[in-house]
């Protein structure tokens, strides 16, 4: 029993030293949060030995290793998605650890894939009134181009329900039921690059997208979609689908993450990258657990053109509605990487998902700095 613990003891001690030294090695700013994490880690490991009654802490100690605890955990949340994968493909990584550990990609069948907006095809939607979403969205809007955007829920309350329902103007389609929903990152549809071909009025557009159930019943999906708007004719371009309107789309792979239910919303926060060159990354956080995909940015070159970033949660696919029970009310904030530290501009009406909720977003703030986002309240 003895060997055990000090054996226990030596292994926590041996993860300590690897993350100190792997947190050498970043930025001021990562730096300390890594290093509150690795305090945290270092207490666990000297606290384990001991006996019971000798290692029980004060009530007053207590609390200050919970708070100690979320504000670590909170922190590698925000390292982990700034964190790049070594090379392309997909990831996952549990708290404390910031190395990413590689799993298997999946391709993916969608039961039904998330659709562009149709302002022009607005409808009233089964069961509700629509609010947000296919246009009616905020977006933050930089004068550069965006490197990096991360979605997060600073505070939920009063939600105890969602169901994913059909919009006619869409077809009815989408993946519907209890708890069926997407977390998406959606870059400006407005620019073109060379993937589009000289195709006369074509224009580019990338998500960063996790959904519930998207291929299998009962496994979430985490990976990018990419489209050609407006590209036209009777064919697209290899390896892409036509959606028979003359647009174009494909998946990139998929990593494969838990449902989780929508009570959870606060816990969870999406992020995108993208390197004009290299590689486009999405990563999902769940709690203590995170999914990434990374692929390369010459599908759309959308490095080159990502100006405006949209961040919500909406329905799951096929142009669908997540309602939410009466009394919800959501947070969203959506920071944004430019190389600025100034002010990005919330622009209104610039969503270019097609996915909606039936929550009403009040009025959005701006703030610069260190993390430059945009902020706003939806409710219903």
């Amino acid at each position: 029993m003895v060997l055990y613990m000090f054996w226990e003891v030596d292994s926590w001690m041996v993860q300590s030293r690897k993350q100190w030294e792997r947190c050498m090695h970043l930025k001021m700013k990562p730096a300390a949060r890594c290093m509150v994490q690795v305090a945290v880690l270092a207490s666990l490991a000297g606290a384990a030995w001991l006996p019971s009654a000798v290692a029980a802490p004060a009530a007053g100690d207590e609390q200050m290793v919970s708070q100690a605890e979320t504000q670590a955990r909170a922190s590698w949340r925000e390292d982990i998605s700034h964190t790049t994968p070594p090379t392309e493909g997909c990831f996952h990584a549990t708290y404390p650890s910031i190395l990413w550990k590689q799993v298997g990609c999946n391709v993916v069948t969608p039961r039904s894939h998330p659709l562009p907006r149709k302002v022009s095809r607005l409808s009233s939607l089964s069961g509700g009134a629509q609010t947000t979403g296919n246009g009616d969205d905020y977006a933050a809007e930089v004068s550069g181009l965006i490197t990096g955007t991360v979605g997060t829920f600073p505070s939920v309350t009063g939600v105890t329900s969602e169901q994913s329902v059909g919009v006619a103007a869409f077809g009815g389609g989408g993946i519907l039921g209890s708890n069926e929903y997407t977390l998406q990152i959606n870059s400006n549809a407005n620019a073109t690059t060379s993937v589009c071909k000289s195709h006369s009025g074509c224009t580019v557009w990338q998500q960063f997208i996790y959904s519930p159930d998207y291929s299998t019943q009962g496994e979430a999906a985490v990976f990018m979609q990419y489209w050609l708007i407006g590209y036209g004719g009777s064919s697209c371009p290899s390896g892409f689908g036509s959606d028979g309107g003359g647009d174009c789309y494909k998946n990139s792979a998929a990593v494969t993450a838990p449902d989780v239910p929508i009570t959870q919303l606060a816990n969870l926060k999406l992020s995108g990258t993208v390197a004009s060159g290299g590689s486009d990354t999405t990563v999902f956080t769940d709690g203590t657990e995170a999914y990434t995909i990374s692929a390369n940015d010459s599908v759309l070159k959308i490095a080159t053109v990502w100006n405006e970033s949209e961040f919500n949660v909406v329905g799951n696919a096929g142009g669908s509605d997540a309602e939410f029970n009466s009394g919800s009310s959501v947070t969203v904030n959506v920071a944004v990487t430019s190389g600025s530290t100034a002010a990005p501009t919330c622009v209104a009406n610039a969503g270019t998902t097609g996915e909606t909720n039936n929550l009403t977003a009040g009025s959005c703030t701006a703030s610069g700095g260190s993390s430059p986002s945009i902020q706003f309240t939806e409710s219903n």
